[in-house]
């Protein structure tokens, strides 16, 4: 029976969106216990990569590339994905591209070539469409796909289902079948992540949190980076015959472990960079409906000026509305055990690069502002509304 080091150690792993935050956490961590490691992404690693680390540079939308790629790999974790947050939720063509059929292509390539396992990394999103969610479980059904608010998850729940159906499918020129497993995270952060962290901070730096919004009871969760590296090592070695493919065409969630409130989870990055909390709450049905305007907006001037949205609907759901979900499948199977972090890491990240409030306004200007900056949100939001009268 090998042991978990040398099953590591005797694999070949291929990682789409390799170069990515997550990606290349994964494979460092693979690397250190020996592993080979090859990433497929679009763009270059942004920093070096071990000499015996591979890069190739490739697209999941083009089969061909993907084809090249993998051949001698033994296992595939599929994180490549588009449209999560920001400006890229509102580019349905490419979310689809990237999301089914980058999907149906890296499938296809595995059952062609003989891989037998396949790690898909999904979303909290399959389930959750803006219902409250308290310690769910999998064995929640998909959420209808009418019912998603925006295409992202719709897509992500797709291709779960999609790399779930195809467990136990017959691989070409072998006896062997295709095992496969997803994994639901919920959001990532940790020192360096690119997607969320900075635009969060940028906000903060601008002057555009001034409030928070929802029931200030409401919780939601995150998972730091290393505890999802741990994760996904641990679900390919579930895919193994030496653990009798527990894993095998099963999903799980993915977190901390530790259901909190949106706005307090971020309130040690903001008062650690040197800027006060905001006082003021919002009701949730008015952040929404100024999502949904500025979601409106950007269908109409988009295709000229594609700025970033401050929040998409989704994004208001996600941070506004309780959702959390038990670990109890991930340990029972998995054997998944979440190390406890907070961001201290990540105001550090932030602080050595120069962030962090360099004086401190007087309270009356912050005051000020805050009202000039509510007035003209409600404003904006008023005006949209139909007069009643002649």
């Amino acid at each position: 029976m090998l042991h978990k080091m040398e099953i590591v150690q005797a694999n070949r792993f291929l990682i789409t969106g390799g170069c990515g935050y997550f990606g290349s956490r994964l494979a460092s961590a693979l690397h250190k216990k020996g592993a080979k490691v090859v990433l497929f992404d679009t763009i270059p690693p942004s920093q070096g990569v071990p000499e015996d680390v591979v890069f190739v540079q490739g697209d999941v939308r083009e089969y061909g590339q993907i084809r090249k790629a993998i051949a001698g790999v033994d296992c595939v974790f599929h994180i490549a994905s588009f449209g999560m947050s920001g400006r890229e939720q509102l580019n349905r063509d490419l979310i689809e591209a990237v999301n089914v059929q980058g999907t149906e292509n890296i499938l296809k390539a595995c059952i062609e070539h003989g891989v037998s396992r396949l790690v898909y990394t999904s979303t909290f999103n399959v389930i959750f469409g803006g219902q409250v969610i308290e310690n769910g479980n999998e064995s929640l059904p998909y959420l209808p796909l009418h019912l998603h608010p925006d295409h992202y998850s719709r897509t992500k729940s797709l291709a779960e289902m999609a790399v779930l159906k195809a467990n136990g499918t017959s691989l070409k020129g072998s006896s062997g079948l295709l095992r496969t497993c997803a994994l639901r995270p919920a959001g990532i952060y940790g020192p360096g992540e690119q997607r969320h962290l900075p635009r969060i901070v940028g906000y903060i730096e601008r002057g555009i949190f001034r409030f928070v919004y929802g029931n200030p009871g409401s919780l939601v969760e995150f998972v730091h980076v290393d505890n999802l590296v741990s994760a996904h090592e641990l679900a390919a070695e579930a895919l193994t015959p030496e653990k009798q493919h527990r894993s095998a065409g099963q999903a799980y969630f993915i977190s901390d472990g530790r259901p909190v409130n949106n706005f307090e989870f971020f309130r040690p990055l903001v008062e650690g960079l040197g800027y006060p909390f905001p006082k003021l709450r919002l009701p949730i049905s008015l952040v929404y409906f100024f999502a949904f305007l500025t979601e409106m907006i950007h269908h109409l001037i988009g295709p000229l000026y594609n700025f970033q949205p401050l929040l998409t609907r989704t994004e208001v759901y996600k941070t506004g509305v309780t959702h959390y979900f038990s670990l109890g499948k991930a340990k029972a199977e998995l054997g998944y055990e979440p190390q406890e972090y907070n961001l201290d890491e990540v105001v550090q990240w932030f602080r050595s690069r120069g962030h962090g409030k360099k004086c401190h306004s007087s309270f009356i200007s912050r005051l000020i502002l805050n009202i000039l900056f509510v007035s003209a949100f409600i404003a904006v939001a008023l005006s949209f509304l139909p007069v009643v009268g002649s």
